[in-house]
């Protein structure tokens, strides 16, 4: 048997190394082998841990000195075991982030945790884990370095062969790298970054790995004019902007239900599916913070997984270690809770949400904001995109859905549009509800009742999970008190299987 297993595995990196040889994109509407692998891992833990962690820092400019990194209790076994816990499948570790800090030992920079009062290679130790604990690995590399000294250099080749060098580094000490998830390329015009040239270094490794850039896809081939991916419901339509690339990202915009796969590249159609990216902080914070922060509630992480894993689609969640180098309790707890809720196991195909049978059914509200560009009516609560929304005009509005009377449904989700206050980081965030009593209202034999009351604040996701299933024309949405005009992103009528 153990011959047997060696023999395939080295028929099968025969294999992948005759895909890998040319390391070109193919065009076609069909997933490559490594996006085939990559959707079916579909859920990892993503880790954003630096030498902005240690100045309550989004984003440094490369200036904060070595001596800053200083985790006095780190732990990246911990990180991994709370990922395979939680039911993750893989771990993507941020090498090196904008300010050019390497969680490796690399030979190129002393900007790096070699230099640092605690020389652990990170890298390292996390890959390790990962096959103690059966996870696949994944890195997350930062095009944009403003510590080097090469990334000035009026050459671009001069510092392309400078992240070739890094990459080396890590695709060849490290074991094997299911993914390579490139960031910062808005500091440059996109061929200045040798993005060929790097897919090329990589798939010369692995063939099997999946390589991408943030903000992939544009609107005109060469221009760099965005439509956010919530809106891109038609294939062939939108172009790459980094080619090549073997999935779509848009750090932290969440895709439509009805996502497409097609984007052209000089006339040639390539399937791309999508890797989203969420923080488990409610607060938005990527790097963690001194201060201990909320996280989201599970209800709402629930349904943003089932969302952004929809249609062969992947999500990262982000779970960042504090300043001692380790993954707060209660932060794994969330995420473990998480994982168990979905019933995540090894081997399992990931959950999927029940049957929306609200989905682009008409909808009509009491009162709609008025707006130049019609963009607030009720039809934007069942178009699958929670990036539109229905906004009013009245505090006492309500929202009426249309719905096919044989349908039955014992779930329903509310997305709350809500007020945003940014801190001064730049990034994070608070929402503040406006809607603070509700109720949910079918008609039945002409007449509307009430299936569910709410008294308090609904939270960023309200999951009404009800004992029986229900048969209806028609769902209403009544806002009884606000305290700003309310605002609903989504409401979503499901059939969900308990079985």
């Amino acid at each position: 048997m153990q011959n047997f297993t060696k023999k395939w595995a080295a028929a099968l990196m025969g294999m992948l190394a005759a895909l890998g040889a040319t390391a070109q994109q193919v065009p076609g509407n069909k997933p490559s082998v490594a996006q085939q692998a990559m959707i079916k891992r579909g859920y990892g833990m993503f880790i954003h841990f630096g030498i902005n962690t240690f100045a309550d820092l989004e984003w440094s400019d490369g200036t904060i000195p070595v001596e800053k990194y200083n985790p006095t209790q780190l732990d990246p076994d911990q990180w991994v075991k709370t990922a395979r816990d939680a039911g993750f499948r893989y771990v993507l570790l941020i090498t090196k982030h904008h300010d050019g800090f390497c969680l490796w030992d690399s030979k190129y920079t002393t900007y790096d945790v070699a230099s640092s009062p605690v020389k652990t290679d990170v890298v390292k130790a996390v890959a390790q884990a990962c096959k103690k604990y059966g996870l696949q690995f994944a890195v997350y590399y930062s095009l944009w370095d403003r510590h080097a000294p090469s990334y000035k250099d009026k050459n671009p080749q001069v510092y392309i062969d400078y992240m070739k060098n890094q990459l080396t580094e890590l695709f060849t000490s490290y074991g094997p790298i299911c993914e390579l998830w490139l960031d910062g390329g808005w500091d440059r015009k996109p061929q200045d970054w040798g993005i060929d040239q790097l897919y090329a270094l990589v798939k010369k490794f692995n063939p099997a790995c999946a390589v991408s850039v943030n903000h992939t896809i544009v609107n005109e081939e060469g221009k760099r004019n965005y439509t956010p991916p919530a809106l891109m419901t038609e294939d062939n339509k939108y172009f790459f902007q980094y080619f090549p690339s073997d999935f779509r990202l848009w750090d932290p915009q969440i895709i439509t239900r009805f996502d497409k796969k097609q984007y052209l590249h000089k006339g040639e159609s390539y399937y791309l599916p999508f890797e989203a990216t969420i923080c488990l902080s409610s607060r938005w914070n990527w790097f963690q913070k001194s201060a201990q922060l909320p996280v989201r509630e599970l209800d709402e992480l629930e349904e943003l997984f089932y969302w952004s894993t929809h249609n062969d689609n992947c999500l990262v969640m982000n779970i960042p270690p504090d300043q001692t180098g380790r993954i707060r309790e209660y932060e794994a707890l969330a995420a473990i809770n998480l994982g168990k809720r979905l019933g995540l196991a090894p081997g399992r195909p990931l959950p999927k949400n029940g049957k929306f049978i609200s989905e682009r059914r008409p909808a009509t509200a009491t009162s709609v904001y008025p707006d130049s560009k019609s963009q607030y009516g009720a039809g934007s609560v069942t178009d699958g995109n929670l990036e539109s929304r229905w906004a009013s005009a009245d505090t006492l509005a309500s929202l009426e859905i249309s719905l096919d009377p044989s349908a039955s449904f014992n779930k329903i989700s509310i997305f709350e549009y809500k007020d945003v206050r940014s801190l001064k980081d730049g990034f994070s965030q608070i929402r503040l509800p406006r809607i603070q009593e509700y109720a949910v209202d079918i008609r039945q034999n002409g007449q509307w009742e009430t299936i569910y009351l709410g008294n308090e604040p609904m939270g960023d996701c309200k999951v009404i999970r009800l004992p029986r299933r229900y048969k209806t024309d028609a769902m209403r949405f009544r806002v009884i008190k606000a305290t700003n005009l309310p605002s609903i992103y989504e409401i979503s009528v499901i059939d969900m299987d308990r079985n």
